[in-house]
């Protein structure tokens, strides 16, 4: 069948890939150790994300990279240490420190090798690969260096294979980095050209819910990753489980990148409710199609009010049927506050799948019987460009911390390079 490999690179890709499988082992009904006991033999919709072994083990199609050993050995030692393989847990021995030349050129160079070698050992593994799904976050070092170095290799390696980024964004106010700014514009550079579809998440966005939806005074990074987790596995639910309209990964490009350059759609998650609140809301597909619409929901900061809609794409799950999409959409077709260029008079692609979204028990969000998560390209997302933008030239017209960069092999060219790349967009 069509199977994705995930590839989690740095500390924001590990913790990420680790709320994910948790939730696709609860969707499939996988065990930590990775049996699988309701095993009624008609069910295949894992085999998109798991293998199965021959002794009806099930393992993850997973890659886990970093450059430093701490983060990947938590789940070494985690609840789920016998599920992954342990070739699949990839390690090196030093940092590349918040340093995108470190985890591009130096210490990234040594390790690629290996790395594209067990990908190239899972994709064989698979009938039909229908793409690769990248964990990442921007800010820092390896996530920045080392996954635009793998995006390149792996764009030479598999040409026509769909690659999705899913990436950690640097927040406007929050930062846990000084250098954030350079490492996710020279990112982005080299990764225009090679990611097919970029999901951006920006932490701050993600607090904000937490606070205002899910009443946690104090959310931590589990919290955060729980929200993404779920937003992931709707995209990528109609791979798994059957419904009305499937969606695969390639109709997303189809239908939300209008040119190969804007490819960075705003992602965007209803009902997110705390379990206390859901047992009063009523949830009809018309409110929580409209929830969709609004900033509070979205998980990166920009006000789409300013910008056009140029696509949305609609993944419905759980109990919905097209009539009530339908109304719903239209509906919001009529309100004067959403706008589409002019250009994309249809604008909505819709996909509906009759799995309802799983819940990870003790967790923040409550159990609702259909979920919705958006997708969008709209013009707005240029805010965040225009923030990064600002502070990169800040610190760049200084000079500031620059020599770290150029130590490792880089040129000061490169920088003003990116930059200029990033102000066409």
């Amino acid at each position: 069948m069509r199977e994705c490999i995930s590839i989690h690179i740095g500390q924001a890709g590990v913790q990420m890939g680790n709320a994910c499988w948790e939730l696709y082992c609860l969707e499939h009904g996988i065990q930590p150790d990775g049996q699988m006991p309701s095993d009624g033999g008609c069910d295949e919709s894992f085999t998109s994300f798991f293998s199965e072994t021959g002794c009806g083990k099930h393992v993850p199609r997973a890659i886990i990279v970093d450059l430093e050993p701490t983060v990947v050995d938590e789940v070494r030692t985690g609840t789920y240490r016998c599920l992954f393989h342990p070739e699949q847990l990839i390690t090196g021995k030093e940092d590349a420190a918040n340093n995108y030349a470190r985890g591009h050129y130096t210490v990234g160079k040594e390790i690629v090798d290996l790395v594209l070698d067990r990908i190239r050992k899972l994709a064989e593994q698979c009938i039909s690969l229908q793409g690769f799904l990248m964990f990442h976050s921007v800010g820092g070092g390896t996530g920045s260096g080392f996954a635009s170095l793998l995006m390149e290799r792996l764009s030479a390696d598999y040409g026509k294979k769909a690659k999705l980024e899913f990436a950690i964004y640097p927040a406007p106010q929050i930062s846990t980095a000084v250098v954030e700014p350079y490492n996710a514009v020279l990112t982005t550079h080299t990764t225009l050209e090679h990611a097919d579809c970029s999901f951006m998440i920006d932490n701050e966005a993600i607090y904000d819910i937490c606070r205002r939806n899910l009443d946690i005074e104090r959310p931590t990074y589990t919290n955060l990753n729980r929200l993404i987790a779920q937003i992931v596995s709707s995209v990528t639910a109609s791979l798994r489980f059957d419904g009305a309209l499937n969606v695969d990964l390639t109709e997303f490009q189809t239908n939300l990148v209008p040119y190969p350059r804007i490819h960075f759609p705003l992602a965007t998650y209803a009902p997110i409710i705390s379990a206390e609140k859901a047992y009063h809301e009523q949830l009809t597909v018309a409110e929580i199609t409209s929830a969709c619409f609004e900033p509070a929901n979205q998980l990166i900061k920009c006000d789409p009010r300013n910008g056009k809609y140029i696509a949305c794409c609609m993944l419905y799950r759980g109990d919905v049927v097209p009539k009530d999409i339908n109304s719903a959409l239209g509906t919001i077709k009529t309100k004067r506050s959403i706008q589409f260029v002019d250009w994309c008079p249809t604008g909505f692609k819709v996909g509906i799948n009759y799995q309802p979204p799983t819940v990870v028990p003790g967790g923040d969000l409550a159990k609702v019987q259909r979920a919705i998560c958006m997708t969008s390209n709209t013009t707005a997302i240029a805010e965040a460009w225009a923030r990064l933008d600002r502070k990169f030239d800040l610190m760049f017209a200084k000079r500031a911390f620059v020599h770290w960069y150029i130590g490792q092999g880089m040129e000061e060219s490169e920088f003003s390079d990116a930059r200029e790349d990033l102000a066409a967009l």
